[in-house]
């Protein structure tokens, strides 16, 4: 399904698929596009750390799952799966060893305004498990990929985890000393078509190949990119200062905040969390290397730099 904007031609053509215009806070237009489903992949959401869209993000996280939840049920499916987010488990005051899926969210100020709309979407989700739903909810890391070839010609680096590359290539100078999870976008979709053809439901299952410094991971792009790496240490103050920067020129001239004041907090923050639980649960399951996703994106980073010169 697609909100508003057609799909572009390359994912059109893909075999097997039907594409349909849909709003999921249009209840009656979710209704007929959910007619005659069996699983449900419901990953769309307002993924956001600007403040301007904070209502936004959490009127249509929380209401557009519920109510997908409602047809689900209506409509006797088999599973949904639930794309939420690590920042769904929470961030407490105080540094934890490790995070796991049974953490209990607790309100923080490390907390963001997206990671609450994603617990409270979660709830919606585990409702329509006690109704009586199968669903699987994955928590993924920061994910890293490269956009599509259309994608990148209509600004795709400038949108998601993508973006990073392209500040790497400017060689922004700072860094920061928080460590977070990160996942290949591949192993996502490997691992919620592995857990949607289970018999695995009502569980969530944190996605990470692993707790990286975020100084290591633009250490890895730079040198992927032939760039300089970031090597200006920013501590509390100097992040506050660059996020203010940031959101003055986002303002300015139209921008995307690279840094807003939610992720420069975020940055500082040393979290780690244990990803074991999806092998006891698919064992033959495997993460890329985070060097290898890094050398994919830089090399289809330069090849649509090329293109446009």
């Amino acid at each position: 399904m697609y909100r508003r904007h057609m799909p572009p031609p390359e994912l059109k053509a893909l075999p097997g698929i039907n594409w349909m215009q849909c709003d999921l806070l249009d209840i009656m237009a979710l209704e007929e596009a959910m007619q005659g489903i069996s699983e449900v992949y419901h990953c769309a959401a307002i993924v956001s750390f600007h403040p301007d869209e904070k209502e936004a993000m959490m009127h249509f996280n929380i209401e557009g799952t519920a109510n997908v939840v409602n047809e689900a049920l209506n409509q006797n499916v088999r599973k949904l799966l639930f794309v939420s987010s690590v920042a769904a488990l929470g961030r407490s005051e105080v540094v934890q060893t490790e995070i796991s899926e049974e953490e209990q969210w607790e309100e923080s100020r490390y907390n963001s305004r997206y990671g609450l709309s994603k617990h409270l979407a979660e709830l919606e989700v585990w409702r329509g498990a006690g109704e009586g739903l199968s669903t699987v909810i994955v928590n993924p890391g920061i994910i890293l990929g490269e956009p599509t070839s259309l994608q990148a010609a209509s600004n795709g680096w400038d949108q998601g985890s993508a973006r990073l590359m392209k500040v790497v290539d400017k060689e922004f100078p700072f860094y920061t000393g928080g460590v977070n999870a990160w996942v290949d976008v591949k192993d996502v979709v490997h691992a919620m078509v592995s857990l949607m053809d289970s018999d695995i439901q009502d569980e969530r299952f944190i996605l990470s190949a692993g707790n990286y410094a975020y100084r290591e991971v633009f250490t890895e792009m730079a040198k992927a990119l032939d760039k300089k790496p970031p090597h200006i240490k920013a501590g509390k103050l100097l992040s506050a200062l660059v996020w203010r920067w940031s959101m003055f020129r986002s303002r300015l001239f139209g921008e995307t905040a690279t840094i807003t004041r939610e992720t420069a907090r975020t940055a500082q923050r040393e979290v780690r969390y244990n990803n074991a639980k999806l092998f006891r649960f698919l064992p033959e399951f495997q993460y890329t290397e985070l060097k290898d996703t890094i050398e994919r994106m830089a090399t289809a980073f330069r090849a649509d730099r090329l293109k446009k010169i």
